[in-house]
């Protein structure tokens, strides 16, 4: 009988310990940063987010909650009134009175790396499996992550074997008009070689290109990335605005493709699997 009663305690402690932990964990978040968000979703926290930023794209469901508006230019009025434990974002996020001023206010806020290296997501998921309260979740998906991208270099190595690297460059741009090149340490230029191009471009960072510069590179490939329109609006914007482009090598084959820009924002998300798996079939088409 007192083994039963101690067993019965004893399950009532463990239970009432857990629910106690569950509570302190932040149950109101707001996230800065389509690439966090996105691992806050695949790490099942979704439901917890009350708010995010205009780069919190993916997945769709993301678009129907409140928005703090651009990353880099929050409001401490704006946040704070969704009523947020944890603000989460990476360094990215700011301006950095404003998150004193949203701390000042009692609200946890969290940073993490945009770093584009896999060092960095590994950190970020066991940051946000710590805060989600499920740290074996977070590292069960991180080592799904690497084994895919393990794969696809693999795949590529084999490829690159019996095919020559295509001369690539990258564009982001806003309607077509003065279109920024990926240069050196950008999320850009991390996408494309991991795609298993060459960047013709060897600038750092990203940096504005008059269009006789643009030309000069005449790449294989054009990969291009619009922060207000898509699709074929966006490809004839960015021909209207550079016409010099149409007589590249990448625009007389066809070879246009284009790059959804919230997947240079915040560092490596988790749809970049199978966007180096599209990069590669548009890089090494007849490999496939």
């Amino acid at each position: 009988m007192c083994r039963s009663a101690s067993l019965i305690t004893l399950c009532l402690g463990l239970v009432f310990t857990s629910l106690v932990q569950a509570e302190a964990l932040p149950q109101r978040w707001v996230s800065a940063g389509g690439a966090l968000s996105e691992w806050v979703t695949a790490l099942g926290g979704e439901e917890r987010l009350v708010g995010v930023d205009t780069t919190s794209q993916h997945p769709e469901s993301l678009k129907t909650l409140p928005s703090i508006g651009y990353q880099r230019q929050l409001s401490a009025e704006g946040v704070l009134s969704l009523r947020p434990d944890v603000l989460v974002g990476t360094e990215e996020m700011g301006p950095p009175p404003v998150l004193a001023q949203i701390r000042g206010a009692g609200v946890q806020v969290e940073l993490f790396s945009s770093k584009a290296d896999l060092q960095a997501v590994e950190s970020n998921l066991k940051h946000l499996g710590q805060l989600l309260g499920n740290p074996a979740q977070a590292e069960k998906v991180y080592v799904q992550y690497r084994q895919q991208l393990e794969h696809l270099q693999d795949k590529l190595k084999q490829i690159q074997a019996r095919h020559p690297a295509p001369g690539v460059i990258l564009l982001v741009g806003h309607a077509g008009a003065k279109p920024m090149i990926a240069g050196k340490d950008t999320a850009g230029d991390w996408l494309l070689q991991r795609a298993g191009a060459r960047n013709l471009a060897d600038n750092d960072g990203y940096k504005n290109f008059s269009v006789e510069a643009l030309a000069a590179l005449n790449p294989d490939v054009l990969v291009f990335a619009d922060r207000s329109l898509t699709g074929e609006q966006a490809l004839q914007a960015l021909l209207k605005e550079n016409p010099a482009l149409k007589a590249s090598k990448a625009a007389q084959a066809g070879r246009l493709v284009e790059l959804d820009p919230t997947l240079l924002v915040g560092g490596l998300g988790p749809r970049l699997p199978s966007t180096l798996q599209r990069l590669s079939q548009a890089f090494y088409p007849d490999a496939q």
